[in-house]
């Protein structure tokens, strides 16, 4: 169990976590092996996630919410990872990535449309971003367009890799609405799900996540109503950039949950797993795996719950630029690498059943690989570290 008044947290934020973390093992931790053995997506403990009151997390109680900072929304996140991190996943995807962005972006009326479903189960959303041909550069690589036409917008265009895509009865969509333009061109729409001209056009078979639904989403003259534009027209990227680096944040804490859980299973194996007449766990080189498996996760906690209270309240508009979003970077990039370092030596203390794809330790494994790659590859996050990094020591001196 997680102490968090010793990292300053104050008792909302533990007793948010206690909730969460009792639930998930008594309930959805017995689902992750049929989830990753059949790719199972579990829609009624995702949805029935609302009973718990963490859907909607950040979402003010007039929508039906429970008006926590996105540091309650992060602790919910980092006890559902340790339990079953494919779940987590999807519950980040629509109540971080959609629904929060549409509560900082969106118009009063598109906020008092939405957002209630999103608190009481009845909607699981998704954020469209990346396409077949932009990854790392989704903005500047963007081939879908959104052409006005009347009281419509036309979209046309292919997103991939879009968590929970397969089964989101809202998207979060965006577009090029004045190409030309490049990526001050770009605007964001909501899509429903049913929407003619809307499609799964595939579910992505992954190695990790399995449960998650992962898929490519096509847009085939696909009419969406004016009034679901979510901020300015051709001002998409403020939208992006709005969420961009809490996301970042809040993905770290992902880590944090399952290299929790690895470190556990770990210490249990070391403690029962007996060679030459001995617990293995009593052998220096077992303890030395585990003594760094501790500190790696016990670094990520640091330096991630520390950044999570410095975006606790980032205003709309804000991130995407300076300190705070060198800073977020730094982060995910730390966590993302500490984290498979874990994993790697879990699987080590485990030895020949930790290559057993049955064990949770393997499924663990092959869920970490992601942190390295989703909200941003390593190399993006060095990208953005090291030219903030060049700006700041432009301006006299490193951020600090």
């Amino acid at each position: 169990m997680v102490d968090l008044a010793r990292y300053g947290f104050d008792a909302t934020y533990q007793q948010v976590y206690d909730v969460v973390d009792r639930h998930g093992r008594a309930t959805l931790h017995a689902l992750g092996e049929r989830m990753d053995r059949e790719d199972w997506f579990p829609a009624d403990a995702v949805r029935g996630l609302a009973k718990l009151g963490i859907l909607g997390a950040t979402l003010p109680e007039r929508y039906g919410g429970a008006g926590l900072s996105v540091v309650g929304q992060a602790v919910a996140a980092e006890a559902l990872s340790k339990w079953n991190p494919a779940l987590a996943s999807s519950y980040l995807s629509s109540d971080n990535l959609c629904a929060n962005n549409i509560l900082r972006n969106a118009s009063e009326a598109l906020k008092s449309k939405y957002l209630p479903r999103f608190c009481d189960g009845s909607a699981i959303g998704a954020l469209g971003l990346t396409e077949p041909g932009a990854g790392s550069d989704a903005l500047g690589g963007m081939r879908t367009t959104a052409v006005r036409e009347g009281d419509h917008y036309v979209l046309n265009g292919r997103k991939l890799f879009i968590t929970n895509g397969p089964v989101a009865d809202l998207v979060l969509v965006y577009a090029k609405t004045a190409p030309e333009r490049g990526t001050h061109g770009i605007s964001a729409f909501l899509v429903e799900r049913g929407t003619r001209g809307f499609t799964v056009a595939q579910e992505l078979d992954k190695m990790g996540w399995r449960g998650c639904p992962t898929g490519e989403l096509v847009f085939e003259d696909c009419a969406v109503p004016a009034e679901n534009l979510v901020g300015r027209e051709h001002e998409g990227v403020a939208v992006v950039m709005s969420g961009l680096d809490i996301e970042r944040v809040v993905f770290a804490v992902h880590a944090i949950g399952i290299a929790e859980r690895a470190l556990e299973l770990s210490v249990e194996y070391a403690r029962t797993r007996r060679q030459f007449d001995r617990a293995i766990g009593e052998f220096q080189l077992v303890q030395a795996l585990l003594a760094d498996m501790y500190t790696d996760l016990e670094t990520m906690r640091c330096a991630t719950y520390q950044v999570l209270r410095e975006v606790e309240h980032l205003e709309p508009g804000g991130g995407g630029r300076g300190e705070v979003h060198l800073r977020t970077a730094a982060v995910l990039l730390h966590a993302g690498r500490a984290a498979m370092r874990v994993l790697d030596n879990a699987v080590q203390v485990h030895g020949g059943m930790g290559y057993m794809r049955e064990t949770e330790i393997n499924r663990l494994y092959r869920v970490g690989k992601i942190l390295e790659i989703g909200a941003g590859t390593t190399q993006v996050r060095q990208l953005i570290v090291g030219r903030e990094l060049m700006d700041s020591y432009g301006r006299g001196g490193p951020t600090r």
